[in-house]
Formats: C-alpha cells, structure tokens, sequence
C-alpha cells in the first residue's frame, strides 16, 4: 500500500479511503476517492505537476486494488486530476498547490451536491399512484424516491433482491423507514412484475462514452424485458461516474470492473458482479448536469475532459 510521507509522517492512502467509507455507510467509492485525493494534496509539497500526476496515479492505482467496484473509483481520480491541473502554466509550483487545492474543494463540494440536483430532476417523473421497479439498493435512487415521498406523493416501489449479498433487503428497509410502499422481489421475478409497473429507475456504477452503463448484475436483463413490454427505462448517476470506456458488448468489460479481485486469476468459475446495459435499451439519464438522452452522454464526456 503506498504512503504519503509528508514532515516525517506516513499517510497511508487505502486505511484512509477505506476509513472514510467505513465511517459513512452512504459515501459513495468515487466520492471517497476524490475525498482521499484532496487530503494528499494538502499533506504533501509537490516539486513539478509530473511529480503531483504520479502521486495520484499510484493513489488511484492502490484505491482500485481494494475489493470494490473500481469504476467510480476510476472515473472520479480522472475527472478530479483533470479538473484541478488545468491552466497552470508559469505559475509557482506552491502556488499551483493552492489553487488545486481551491479547485479540488470546489470539485467536491459540486458532487456533494449532486444527489440533491438528481434526485429534483426526477421528480417529474415520479407521480402520484405510479408503480416504480428498481434493482438492488441504490443511493441516488433512494434519495430520488425519499424526495417524492416528502413532496407528498404516493407510489410503490418493486426492489429486486440484486443477486448475492443483501442490498436489496436493505433498499426495502431504507423505503420503510421512509414510509414508502415497497416490495421486494427475486431477480427472476423481473419479468412478471414489469407489466405491473410504470417504468424502471435504476442507478449506475458508471456510464461509458455510448450513453449505456454498467451497473450491478441483472441491469441488462432489466433493460432487455423494459423494451420488450415497452416500459421507460431510466437511470439515475452522477457526473463522476462518467468513465471514457466504450464497450461494445458484455466481453468487452474488463474483468477488474466485473470480477471481484480474489477471483481474476480464474474467473470460469465465478459469475460477474455487473454488466453492461446498452444505450438503446435505455430511456434517459438522469444526472447533476442534467437530463440527458444516451446520445448526449459522448457530448457530455468531451466537455468534462476537455
């Protein structure tokens, strides 16, 4: 595990990221990453921007070697990098520190926000009476339906069970808490609830350059059965889970995105912990920078890493 030795003390990077995450259960892996990302900068003096830009790679490199979904982790180092080393030149390297510095709080205190900006953009959609079907345990979702429920509207929501763990368990838990109606469904069940329902509103772990995503396994199976019984189908992220990934099909997912890291020396025997959804099986995204068809995802992506 690399650490960060700054005036003689060691500031280890994965007991941080992984400290910040134990500590609240509802911090996304990309946020925490940004997060640890923006207290080496604080700790450490940097001599030159390569020296800064190796740092964080190695940074981002030990974050993505723990057992977690790597996508946000990826996709928010680059986007956070990118952001706060734009335009520095003839500038003092300290001087350079202080102004990322600035940028990387302003970065974070954005996507802090984001879940907020989201969870209004989807309140249009979510009405009075409507069935919603989603899978597994979301956080944006949640605060988009928690949201819906303190503007006084009332609905139910299907939650598919999301494979192996208890996410989807928890979901149903976190809606009653909420007092919202909910059931909780086996995966298999997908097709026989989704005539029932209105639409589909699920998160995402990230959306590549094609306007599609990948998400917890059984998203794809989800959007196939939406566009067959033609049921809207939409997906709720946030803009640093925009990754520069084109896949073109379920093979072309990296097996570090779908497998957990115990299982990549052999993965013959072990069933993915995600999938890829094409864009064409979904309706609209629904992010901090607004609603977006699939279309606009490339668009999008080309601003953010410009």
């Amino acid at each position: 595990m690399p650490q960060i030795t700054e005036n003689g003390q060691d500031f280890d990077v994965v007991k941080y990221f992984l400290q910040l995450l134990d500590e609240d259960k509802d911090l996304s892996s990309g946020i925490a990453a940004i997060r640890t990302l923006l207290m080496i900068l604080e700790k450490k003096q940097f001599g030159t921007i390569h020296i800064l830009h190796t740092t964080m790679r190695e940074a981002v490199a030990a974050m993505r070697n723990t057992d977690l979904s790597i996508a946000a982790i990826v996709s928010a180092g680059e986007l956070f990098c990118r952001f706060i080393t734009l335009s520095l030149d003839d500038k003092h390297m300290e001087e350079c520190r202080q102004i990322m510095l600035n940028r990387g709080k302003i970065f974070l205190t954005k996507l802090l926000n984001s879940r907020q900006v989201i969870a209004q953009q989807a309140q249009r959609f979510i009405t009075d009476g409507c069935r919603i079907l989603t899978h597994s345990r979301s956080r944006v979702v949640l605060k988009a339906l928690i949201t819906a429920s303190q503007n006084k509207k009332s609905f139910h929501v299907y939650v598919t069970q999301g494979g192996t763990g208890n996410s989807g368990e928890e979901m149903v838990k976190d809606l009653h808490a909420a007092g919202i109606d909910c059931t909780l469904i086996l995966d298999s069940a997908t097709g026989y609830v989704m005539e029932s329902v209105d639409f589909v509103l699920v998160g995402a772990e990230a959306v590549v350059e094609s306007g599609g995503v990948i998400n917890r396994i059984g998203t794809y199976t989800m959007g196939l059965c939406a566009r067959e019984m033609k049921k809207p189908f939409y997906v709720l992220a946030e803009s640093f889970k925009f990754s520069r990934l084109y896949p073109l099909n379920q093979r072309d997912l990296p097996n570090e995105y779908k497998y957990s890291r115990k299982h990549l020396n052999d993965v013959s025997k072990v069933h993915p912990l995600v999938d890829y959804t094409p864009p064409v099986y979904i309706t609209l995204l629904f992010t901090d920078l607004g609603r977006l068809t699939p279309s606009a995802v490339s668009d999008e992506l080309i601003k953010l890493y410009m």
